[in-house]
């Protein structure tokens, strides 16, 4: 595995772990109802940005698709081996 593999096998670990954009959304907007201190009312606002929540939603999304494919690839594999 080279350098680039491995990042990426990183990089889809970080995303399969880390919570969803809706759910960083839902966590502020709990803060802000408690506290409403500027730099959580201005990570809130970047939360619900759109274009943050269809970057996450792309970012899974490819992810999945990676992890879909690779597994198709290694069960053609294994039917080829038979």
């Amino acid at each position: 595995m080279d350098e680039a593999e491995a990042s990426e096998v990183v990089w889809r670990e970080q995303v399969r772990r880390r919570v969803t954009a809706e759910q960083d959304r839902d966590a502020l907007a709990r803060l802000i109802e408690y506290d409403a201190d500027p730099f959580e009312v201005e990570l809130y606002e970047l939360a619900v940005d759109l274009r943050t929540l269809l970057i996450d939603r792309g970012q899974r999304r490819r992810t999945g698709q990676h992890e879909r494919h690779g597994r198709r690839l290694k069960d053609r594999g294994r039917r080829a081996d038979r």
